[in-house]
């Protein structure tokens, strides 16, 4: 089984595109099930059939595995079973019709306004990279917008007289007002870190990392963990939290949720509804742990 397991990695590494992570993540879930088949006397993958896979999956979720374990590991079993169907094995795929668990649906991680002004202290203006994180982090907190749209920012989509900048992705484009921290935060990294870092004038990238190239999404996710870290923040630190914590703090002081939902993008209201649902929650826990008749 071990083989067979090897030439479906080569398989994934070689022929699919696929990336290093999605790759170990498979290998690793599918060596979890041959060891499963092994344990339960089911000596090749080729003789397991669907209630095999769904006993299988039935377990891991009894072991106390999130649901989205338990979906990529079915993804993972999808794919090892069509690569052995694709090689020539006349068998039935065991996986077909296996529908994936419903996700936990998790209440959005954000920040109070006092973590966010603690997180946004924390670069060191001194630095030319403290001076680069810290406008990235005013932005991130003033505009809400996600960490692939501003890591994909340019130096002509800012406009700091006007105070926006415009937003593009692949389909639609919107303008999104900045404040006046993060126009003075990006204003002092245009003027003062920037040009240190860039390692060429065609270089059409707003941040930009040591190397003086675009600024990656896993750097991004670094710098923001680590001040994290920095600031004694016991909550996971991530873009996300921050895109959150945007719209919680904009609706907490008075924030229509349509102007919401356009600042973030969002095509669907209901994608928005969801900050209105937690306050409602929240003020509702308040209410009744607070007053005496409730």
């Amino acid at each position: 089984m071990e083989e067979l397991l090897e030439s479906f990695v080569m398989y994934m590494t070689g022929t699919r595109e696929n990336s290093y992570n999605t790759v170990i993540s498979y290998k690793r879930d599918i060596a979890k099930y041959i060891d499963y088949l092994k344990e339960n006397g089911i000596k090749t993958p080729l003789k397991a059939d669907k209630m095999t896979v769904v006993t299988y999956l039935l377990q891991m979720k009894k072991s106390g595995k999130a649901a989205a374990t338990v979906s990529r590991s079915l993804a993972a079993l999808r794919a090892f079973y069509g690569y052995i169907i694709s090689s020539g094995e006349k068998i039935k795929d065991p996986t077909l019709n296996i529908s994936p668990p419903p996700l936990d649906k998790k209440e959005p991680e954000f920040l109070t306004a006092a973590e966010a002004e603690l997180l946004l202290s924390q670069p060191k203006s001194s630095e030319t990279r403290g001076i680069r994180d810290k406008a990235m982090l005013e932005l991130l907190y003033a505009t809400g917008i996600k960490v692939s749209e501003i890591i994909e920012l340019t130096v002509d989509d800012i406009n700091l007289k006007q105070g926006f900048l415009r937003c593009r992705t692949k389909t639609h484009e919107r303008v999104v007002p900045m404040g006046r921290k993060a126009v003075s935060a990006v204003k002092t990294y245009l003027d003062k870190a920037r040009p240190k870092l860039v390692s060429y004038d065609s270089v059409k990238y707003l941040f930009l990392n040591r190397n003086g190239t675009k600024m990656s999404r896993q750097g991004f996710w670094k710098i923001l963990k680590s001040y994290g870290r920095s600031a004694g923040i016991k909550k996971e630190i991530t873009p996300y939290a921050i895109r959150h914590s945007f719209a919680m703090h904009l609706l907490q002081n008075g924030a229509d949720l349509e102007a919401i939902r356009q600042l973030l993008g969002h095509t669907d209201i209901s994608s928005t509804q969801v900050y209105e649902k937690i306050m409602d929650t929240r003020i509702k826990q308040v209410y009744e742990k607070a007053h005496p008749r409730a």
